[in-house]
């Protein structure tokens, strides 16, 4: 890793390991060929084939709100079920996916390949598809054939997909430094349209911007209420919209900012570990920013089941080291 002078003159300060090999404009084989694990890229080439599909069935979907009711009790948009079961067929197909999960069917299932386990939520933000709010498909790639008794840390790669104005798709592999954003252009049907890299992740920095989830446990976490009430007084900008993908890919596109998703005693925590927490915190981490769960890094957290689930703060590493010092994990034990 290479070395700068700092302001200061007498300092030093690490430099974001950079590959040049990756460029604004090349295509998603491109991008692929890179990496010397072959299988690694097919896995994460199926989740890119089927987001373009999703993406597609996401703005042709008629959202009349006929709900169903998914294994947590959540209710979920009939567009779930598509997403899901073209994620899943997608992974299938690539013969190179052993188990799969989803946040729909939250067990591991056998889709008959060699190396992987994925983990994925396939609509997340689902039930504010119909106020045409941006949503976005999220997962997580792990070696070997279980989804549970891992933690992120062990992830190989993650990737988020943004349904919005525009059809993006950011992603992370083990082995190449940083987080890219990659576009989809020429998208007119489920089958057409191409993924181009835009650019490229290596810092967050600090900056004024703030997206604060799960809001009512300002009333009985005491942390979290003088939390927002420094953001507020300090004159930070609220940039939220209720939908995980867009306001943590934010904290991306932007280079700043935080996430931030506490629990209390009335108002526990419910973002799943496995399939939200832990893949945005990989995004996130190896883009130069920081995640935590009030104590540790979110890609520590232990995944004894698929079910387990997590506060989480995601943002440039000053913002989450105040979110460790104010809101920790006191008023959740």
């Amino acid at each position: 890793m290479s070395m700068a002078p700092s302001a200061e003159g007498s300092r030093t300060v690490q430099m974001p390991k950079i590959d040049e090999r990756v460029v604004e404009g090349m295509r998603l084989h491109e991008f692929l060929a890179l990496t010397t694990d072959k299988e690694l890229a097919e896995a994460v080439e199926a989740m890119f084939m089927a987001c373009k599909v999703v993406g597609y069935e996401v703005r042709t979907a008629s959202c009349n709100k006929e709900e169903c009711v998914n294994a947590f009790g959540d209710q979920q948009l009939a567009v779930d079920l598509l997403a899901d079961r073209t994620i899943e067929a997608a992974l299938r197909a690539s013969g190179v996916v052993a188990i799969g999960s989803s946040e729909e069917q939250p067990i591991e299932k056998d889709l008959g390949g060699t190396t992987f386990a994925v983990a994925w939520d396939p609509l997340d933000g689902s039930s504010i598809v119909d106020t045409n709010f941006s949503v976005g498909t999220i997962f997580g790639i792990w070696r070997g054939k279980r989804l549970t008794g891992v933690t992120g840390r062990e992830l190989e790669a993650a990737g988020m997909a943004v349904y919005g104005p525009r059809t993006s798709l950011t992603v992370s592999l083990n082995g190449l430094p940083g987080t890219h954003e990659f576009l989809l252009v020429d998208n007119f049907s489920g089958n057409h349209g191409m993924w181009v890299l835009v650019q490229s992740f290596y810092t967050i920095n600090e900056g004024k911007l703030f997206a604060p989830g799960n809001l009512k446990a300002t009333q009985d976490n005491p942390g979290y209420a003088k939390l927002v009430q420094y953001w507020m007084e300090n004159k930070y900008q609220l940039r939220y919209t209720g939908g995980m993908v867009p306001d943590c890919n934010q904290i991306l596109i932007k280079g700043k900012g935080v996430f931030a998703n506490p629990g209390s005693p009335s108002a526990p925590a419910k973002l799943r570990v496995l399939y939200e927490v832990a893949p945005i915190a990989y995004l996130i981490e190896r883009a130069g920013g920081a995640s935590s769960d009030g104590e540790r890094s979110a890609l520590d957290i232990p995944i004894p089941s698929t079910d387990i689930r997590s506060q989480i703060c995601y943002g440039s590493k000053g913002e989450v080291a105040r979110f460790n010092e104010m809101v920790g994990k006191r008023y959740i034990k």
